[in-house]
């Protein structure tokens, strides 16, 4: 794939799927030195057995005059100045530099083949991808939380087919490609860029920028393209999570303030701060989950669930607290949130 094209102009901004084994460079490279080993093996032929070769000019042929006598044969100019006169000669170039000269040329054809068809099959692969875009997950910004949340959303056993990354540099594409998910190199402030996520179709977005004022602007963009998307941004600085909040984020996360709380609490008692941190993590310890009640749960307390500590009920897309007395007894349709055991990994 190419790395770090940018929406601007007539130039689209692709989406990099995960998965390519080496980079257009240095594919080039490698066909590059492989043309070029086959200029140096005609070139020692030639020279070596230069005393069975005559040169219309002066009869002698010299390693230039090899050089010479391998470019103008490989590429099939041809001009005739310089031939064999040895019958071995002859059959030398007959079995063996005919064959490497017919290499050169499907190397060199078959190279500029393959450009023109990776691009045209990345357009393809490109417009195919953006129709299977539906209730997807678009992630703006891969650094350490935006890999944290794919993580999380991986142990819950969310499709990582339908998880697209947008991010300004070629190393989060990298780390994105190597996670398994595609990927879009750019500014995500841009609406262009957005729309080539499929923006407008996603069910999730998560925005996991840097800079407050980047995020503001994204969510702007966001909420604008799609109304209906579930937006949840971090936020570094906690005067800003209002202004966040009107730019039309669902869920704010102030990652300072809830570091500070965590380093608090830690500090009041080690336990608490344990606690908190265990059900942050996930994969071990305890974790929090959202789930349906079950058949057999319906008419039952939140209290009386066994196995799980039930903290919160969703009832008509409303969230309860479980001591809230609308939410006295469980029904059908209800979703429960719940501290329980993380399983095993």
């Amino acid at each position: 794939m190419r790395e770090g094209s940018r929406f601007g102009g007539s130039t689209r901004a692709l989406v990099h799927l995960p998965a390519r084994r080496t980079t257009p460079v240095r594919e080039l490279g490698r066909r590059a030195l492989m043309a070029l080993t086959l200029l140096v093996i005609i070139v020692g032929l030639v020279y070596v057995d230069r005393d069975a070769y005559t040169d219309g000019y002066d009869g002698k042929v010299g390693l230039i005059d090899a050089i010479y006598y391998a470019t103008v044969t490989i590429t099939t100019t041809g001009y005739g100045d310089i031939t064999p006169i040895a019958p071995h000669s002859r059959v030398i170039n007959a079995i063996i530099v005919t064959p490497l000269r017919l290499l050169f040329l499907v190397l060199l054809v078959g190279t500029t083949l393959e450009v023109l068809a990776t691009e045209g099959r990345r357009a393809i692969l490109d417009t195919r991808w953006r129709k299977r875009m539906r209730n997807h997950v678009v992630v703006i910004g891969y650094g350490t939380k935006g890999r944290s949340a794919v993580n999380t959303l991986r142990r819950n056993e969310a499709d990582m087919a339908k998880v697209v990354v947008i991010d300004e540099t070629p190393r989060a594409l990298a780390d994105a490609g190597r996670d398994g998910l595609a990927a879009i190199q750019g500014d995500a402030t841009r609406r262009e860029l957005l729309q080539r996520a499929e923006i407008s179709k996603a069910r999730e977005v998560i925005i996991t920028l840097d800079r407050d004022d980047a995020a503001i602007l994204t969510t702007l963009t966001v909420r604008r393209l799609n109304p209906s998307a579930h937006v949840v941004v971090a936020c570094r600085e906690h005067d800003n999570v209002s202004l966040l909040r009107q730019s039309g984020a669902d869920a704010v996360v102030t990652s300072s303030d809830a570091v500070g709380r965590l380093l608090g609490l830690s500090a009041v008692s080690p336990n608490l701060g344990t606690v908190i941190e265990d059900l942050l993590s996930s994969g071990e310890g305890l974790e929090v989950y959202e789930r349906i009640v079950t058949p057999d749960e319906v008419d039952r307390a939140p209290g009386d669930i066994e196995g799980e500590q039930v903290i919160a009920v969703v009832r008509n897309k409303t969230l309860r607290r479980f001591y809230d007395p609308a939410v006295a007894k469980l029904q059908v349709g209800d979703e429960v949130i719940v501290i329980r055991r993380a399983p095993a990994s």
